[in-house]
């Protein structure tokens, strides 16, 4: 038996251990691929959580919803406000912790009230490496974390995801649309809907990984490398659509999209 075969059943250990329980769904790699081991394991006793609110890029909610009914699994959306949280509008660096504890809190109420035995999230073993303010509420909550439990990369979780035939195997990773507006600028629901709707349509053009930085009035896209081309060959059609959007200058970052980027407007070209 290899070592990730191995992870893999420490994993269905972890998930049998409980009689039944929500997953925090996002419907990204990593809680996609939990919300299918667990209802492999534990069957109509799982239910994938999904929290919606402003925070959510367009379109993903819909693809929640599509994996959840590709699986089999119960699927139900909760509302949540931390976009009426003052201490989440400021934006401090601490941010994802007041949008995680609403949203585990949300999630928690559900499960209590639906008698599920636990609640899970798809923190893996490289998110430990990264500060994730937002693991404080999960660790407050009593959230579960099997991935991290069995050992489970990024790298890992895609090849188990392939293999099980899981669309989501390369999947680009997600982010709320806040981490687009640099720490200390306060958010705005404008800003917002002008980022989601700036990244709806580059995708639409064929771009994969990208992010809109908010900077004021100026957009700062991160793209991948490969993507260069094609956003240079559009871009006079790039400018004109991101400035009836409200930008004023687009500013394609040469460094290309990142993860853990400062969201630094000194990283413009």
């Amino acid at each position: 038996m290899n070592e990730l075969q191995e992870k893999l059943n420490v994993l269905r250990d972890r998930i049998r251990e409980f009689e039944s329980c929500a997953v925090a769904f996002s419907g990204g790699v990593d809680s996609t691929f939990v919300l299918q081991v667990a209802h492999e394991i534990l069957d109509a006793r799982v239910v994938g959580v999904t929290a919606l609110s402003e925070s959510l890029p367009a379109g993903e909610l819909e693809a929640a919803q599509e994996l959840a009914r590709r699986i089999g699994a119960r699927h139900v959306v909760l509302r949540t406000f931390e976009t009426q949280d003052e201490n989440y509008l400021a934006n401090a660096a601490n941010r994802c912790y007041f949008c995680k504890t609403e949203m585990y809190a949300r999630i928690s109420d559900f499960a209590r009230d639906e008698q599920l035995g636990a609640v899970l999230d798809g923190l893996n073993q490289d998110d430990l490496q990264d500060r994730r303010p937002g693991r404080a509420a999960a660790i407050e909550r009593g959230v579960i974390s099997p991935l991290v439990d069995a050992g489970l990369t990024k790298a890992e979780i895609r090849i188990l995801s392939r293999e099980m035939g899981l669309p989501t195997w390369d999947k680009p990773a997600l982010a709320c649309l806040s981490s687009r507006i640099p720490h200390g600028t306060p958010i705005t629901l404008q800003a917002l809907s002008r980022v989601d709707r700036a990244e709806t349509y580059l995708r639409k053009l064929g771009v994969g990984q990208v992010r809109v930085r908010h900077h004021g009035r100026i957009a700062r896209i991160e793209v991948e490398p490969k993507d260069f081309s094609l956003l240079r060959l559009n871009e006079a059609e790039i400018n004109a659509h991101l400035s009836a959007l409200g930008f004023a200058e687009v500013v394609l970052d040469p460094a290309g999209y990142r993860t853990g980027n400062p969201n630094s407007p000194t990283a413009q070209a």
